[in-house]
């Protein structure tokens, strides 16, 4: 059984008569010790399905569908089990931390309160570990930062506080959604090899969102696209980066930076993501898509598969002209 399994989830914001439907029969399995990669725009739906799985999700909201975490269904009757997971067993690495580290509290005493709770250390042996944790994530005199508030330090220092919060207990899972974004070259480096440590050492799952494909080439087994709510291709990582066959993930991927070839505009992908309230008919990448065509305007794709050489394996798309 998959660590984490996902089935037909869809979650709409908002009071039920006037809900907004902002995730729509997205389905994906993460087995111990992998890595799944969601990529796709600002707007698709990738921090929701990671907000979702942790059972975080801004209220009002509807959830339908099943997230079953460790054998245990999380969108059962008993919502007390989404607690018992989160911290210990799940932990997520937000993309924002200075809205999710407590403004009046030191980020020694948050890192250390995580062990004490979940760990059963006494608040000396906490306090020790927390400054360790620090040392790991790269701040300097971590000690000294420990007795400091979250106001204190830079975005780049916070993010590293939030990294080594998440890595504190050493969960199963591990949800990052743009773990690195504030941080340079050389810590970020630092980061994604401290991540990759815990999967090697502990079989620690990676659900990890990001706008890099560098990154994602690297970290990621599997790669979900997502657009508008919706999975639009999904696959091995490498056969989905190197073959990629819905005409959105072609032109995310024609969009990334050849630094071997010099050229004077870098191609964009035209338009914008849709407003998920007012969707286009169809397929909603259609008004977007050179490929379009009626059958686009009348009827959503469904996720399919598509069959493809021994050599290269078989991915899904969601795309009545998909292509290599």
């Amino acid at each position: 059984m998959s660590l984490l399994q996902v089935e037909a989830l869809q979650v709409s914001l908002g009071p039920r008569d006037d809900a907004v439907q902002i995730l729509r029969e997205v389905s994906f399995s993460l087995e111990a010790g992998a890595t799944l990669g969601i990529v796709g725009e600002s707007g698709c739906g990738k921090s929701m399905t990671a907000l979702a799985v942790m059972g975080l999700l801004p209220t009002p909201h509807h959830l339908q569908g099943r997230i079953q975490f460790r054998g245990l269904d999380l969108t059962g009757p008993d919502a007390a089990r989404w607690h018992e997971q989160r911290g210990r067993h799940m932990a997520m690495i937000f993309q924002e931390p200075m809205t999710s580290l407590n403004p009046v509290l030191t980020v020694g005493f948050q890192l250390a309160e995580m062990l004490t709770q979940h760990e059963g250390r006494s608040p000396a042996q906490a306090m020790t570990q927390a400054i360790e944790l620090l040392e790991r994530v790269g701040i300097a005199e971590p000690a000294r930062r420990a007795k400091a508030y979250p106001h204190e330090m830079s975005g780049g220092m916070r993010q590293r506080v939030m990294i080594a919060m998440a890595l504190a207990c050493k969960p199963q899972l591990l949800i990052a959604d743009e773990p690195t974004t504030a941080l340079d070259v050389s810590v970020q480096a630092q980061i994604l090899d401290l991540m990759l440590e815990l999967q090697r050492d502990h079989g620690t799952a990676l659900l990890f969102i990001s706008h890099n494909f560098g990154v994602i080439s690297e970290m990621a087994d599997e790669v979900m696209v997502m657009y508008a709510g919706k999975t639009v291709e999904q696959g091995p990582a490498h056969t989905v980066l190197q073959s990629p066959h819905h005409p959105y993930t072609q032109g995310l991927l024609s969009t990334v930076p050849d630094l071997e070839r010099r050229v004077e505009h870098l191609p964009v992908i035209a338009g914008q993501v849709p407003n998920l309230s007012r969707l286009p008919p169809g397929c909603s990448f259609q008004p977007r898509c050179e490929r379009a065509s009626a059958l686009c305007e009348q009827s959503a794709p469904p996720l399919m598969n598509i069959h493809t050489t021994h050599q290269m394996p078989s991915q899904k798309v969601a795309c009545f002209h998909a292509s290599a």
